[in-house]
Parts: C-alpha cells; sequence; structure tokens
C-alpha cells in the first residue's frame, strides 16, 4: 500500500467519534522512503487546523532537535497513533487508538523505515505495549522484526524544560545510530 492511499482513507475516516469534531485528519507525512519513522501521540490545535502532524509547539521542539542532530525534517517520515485531535488535548482512548492503528501498522509498512522513533508513553503503549518511556528511552528496542527507539515526546519537554537536555541527547543518539 502506498502512503498516499493511506492519507486519502485517513482523511475519510469515520471509525471513531473523533471525527465528529476535528477540523481536519491528520496523516503522517515525510519522505516514504525514510529511514526514520517518528511516531506521537496524537494531532494537537495547531495540527488540527493544518491537516498536518508535528506543526505546532512540539514540533517546533523537534525539529530544532532535528536540525541539531543533523537529520533535516524533509528526511523523515512523521505520524500520530491517533489521526485526529482528541478535544482539549486529552489523551487518546484506547479504542480510539484501536481505531487508527491500521493505519500506522501500514504506514510503518508502506516505509520500512530502518528505525522507528516512538516519542512518550501514549505512543510507546499503543506501539510496543508498554509506557514507561523514562526507563526505556535512549534505546533500541526490538520488536517483530523492527527496531524502535525509545524517546520524550516533545511536548514534554515545553512542560518540563529539564528534560531538553535529554531529549536533545536522545535525538543525537538517533542520528549516530542511522548513520552506522
Amino acid at each position: 500500500m502506498k502512503v498516499e492511499d493511506i492519507k486519502q482513507r485517513v482523511e475519510t475516516c469515520t471509525k471513531c467519534d473523533l471525527c465528529k469534531t476535528r477540523t481536519n485528519a491528520v496523516p503522517g507525512k515525510g519522505d516514504s522512503n525514510a529511514r526514520i519513522i517518528f511516531i506521537g501521540e496524537a494531532p494537537g490545535r495547531k495540527e488540527d487546523e493544518k491537516g498536518e502532524p508535528f506543526v505546532g509547539a512540539a514540533g517546533k521542539k523537534l525539529e530544532n532537535a532535528l536540525a541539531k542532530s543533523g537529520i533535516s525534517r524533509q528526511s523523515i517520515y512523521i505520524t500520530n497513533v491517533v489521526k485526529c485531535r482528541p478535544p482539549n488535548n486529552r489523551v487518546p482512548t484506547e479504542s480510539e487508538r484501536e481505531s487508527c492503528r491500521q493505519f500506522l501498522f501500514e504506514e510503518i509498512d508502506a516505509i520500512n523505515p530502518d528505525i522507528i522513533c516512538v516519542l512518550g508513553n501514549t505512543a510507546s503503549n499503543s506501539v510496543l505495549g508498554q509506557g514507561e518511556i523514562t526507563k526505556n528511552r535512549g534505546k533500541i528496542i526490538e520488536k517483530n522484526g523492527k527496531k524502535y527507539f525509545l524517546t520524550f515526546h516533545p511536548a514534554a519537554v515545553i512542560y518540563n524544560q529539564e528534560l531538553a537536555r535529554t531529549f536533545e541527547s536522545d535525538i543525537s543518539t538517533l542520528a549516530k545510530i542511522i548513520q552506522k
């Protein structure tokens, strides 16, 4: 399946009630031959307005960390576990995550990256069945023949500036892994 086909299906999806409150569905975006996929939790207000992932404050934090590590935003693919904004930016429910799970796995299969960077507990729980980012961040976990790299969600850095250095260090580690 091609990324463009997945995008069209995401944009017209009505599998859960989030479709009733969204402005735009937010499919993944980026290089369809990317070596790295980044997976976040769900779109926020800016993402819902523009229909693109990581275009708000968290996206700026991620972009800055990528730039410092020599990774261009154009070279990656970025998506979320849930493709529509939950009301008031609440954490998506298990049933909402389940409704979008097929899209996420189709994106991963279509791109077939070398590594999948999982951003935050919700994404980690959804993709790997575990949420202990603090314990596992900065590490690679292999599951079902795929490599996953875990770090904080960039939104966490906004709310807790003490995480900024660690987040940037993790992205730098990821850049070194991908250069090998």
